[in-house]
């Protein structure tokens, strides 16, 4: 078995079985995701949710899946059908693709690779075309207008993302994923991770992330009250679900990379505990509550506000964070804190 892992025919499938064992956990999670965001914003508006399709309304998620697959496919009459067709299939591709980087524990990642935020970077920024195109495609002002501006909201916030990401760079002298949690390996455990030393900008990364993926109070793009769904208003059935979907799977990847960011990813926050791939997942269901409440708590923000933030408030900060963890890592401040070019060091 051993040899024949070796040959070419044998690596093929070990990686198609790896990629299918992340496929399946992403999905496998997206329902419990969505069933997840449905009950705590239930909880905080004092009735139940789901609580009918299974055990605890726990196939809630399952049921509406196939309601979209079984439904018709609607196409506007003029719209390019193509590009419609491929809007919602981009997005949730992507999403999916970004997955590849992301290690769950010691080992376990698809692609090692040493610029892995780059790649994550190249990913999440196609993933506007795919809101542009089905904008554009749908053949209406109103998609159209909603995705214009969903290109200039993600766009901005992808920009503060960045900054926020090369001060973790400069501390630790990598862009690899598993590198980053190594270097948040420490003899202090929960303390020695970079929320400590990076700690105002885990908050301008979790706002960032909510206005990239268009997550409540940033979610402009699809806000019912203004432009009657946003870019999603011409989509139905499965393409919906699509959308629905990649939506939820970058959602997800945020939570992903705020615990490997900030958060020591695998690794344990009490020194003596075994490090281990359910801290990691545990990590992410907790940034994802977070994101939820946030859904359920706040008010929407006007679009002006929302682009004053992004550019006029964090833009400037994380520049200027870049600038001070530079100088803070170039003469080892704080005990090597911001300077951890050995890897755990």
């Amino acid at each position: 078995m051993a040899e024949f892992l070796e040959t070419s025919t044998g690596i093929a499938i070990l990686v198609m079985v790896q990629c299918l064992a992340v496929v399946a956990f992403v999905m496998i999670s997206l329902l419990f995701l969505v069933y997840g965001d449905r009950k705590i914003w239930a909880a905080v508006q004092m009735r139940r949710g789901p609580n009918v399709v299974g055990a605890f309304g726990l196939l809630q998620t399952v049921a509406d899946a196939l309601k979209y697959v079984v439904k018709e496919v609607i196409i506007p009459a003029g719209a390019d059908r193509p590009v419609f067709l491929l809007a919602p299939l981009t997005s949730f591709v992507l999403a999916m693709i970004a997955w590849a980087v992301i290690p769950f524990n010691e080992g376990w990642v698809l692609s090692n690779i040493n610029v892995a935020i780059l790649y994550v970077f190249a990913v999440s920024s196609l993933e506007v075309y795919g809101v542009i195109m089905g904008g554009w495609a749908s053949n209406s002002k109103y998609p159209f207008l909603g995705s214009l501006r969903s290109a200039a909201q993600m766009i901005s916030y992808e920009v503060s993302i960045g900054l926020i990401i090369i001060g973790v760079i400069l501390s630790t002298g990598s862009m690899n994923f598993g590198d980053i949690v190594r270097a948040q390996d420490g003899s202090y455990g929960f303390f020695s991770w970079y929320w400590l030393p990076h700690f105002p900008m885990v908050f301008l990364f979790f706002i960032s992330a909510l206005a990239e993926t268009n997550r409540p109070p940033f979610d402009l793009p699809e806000a019912e009250s203004e432009l009657v769904a946003g870019y999603q208003v011409e989509y139905s059935a499965t393409p919906f679900l699509l959308f629905m979907a990649g939506e939820y799977i970058a959602i997800f990847l945020m939570c992903a990379l705020m615990s490997l960011l900030f958060f020591g990813g695998w690794l344990s926050p009490v020194p003596g505990l075994p490090d281990g791939v359910l801290w990691m997942v545990g990590k992410m269901a907790f940034f994802f509550f977070l994101f939820a409440m946030v859904k359920a708590i706040t008010p929407r923000y006007r679009y002006d506000q929302l682009m004053r933030l992004g550019w006029k408030v964090f833009l400037p900060l994380s520049l200027a964070w870049v600038v001070v963890v530079a100088f803070l890592a170039k003469f080892e401040a704080f005990g090597g804190a911001y300077a951890r070019w050995v890897v755990g060091g």
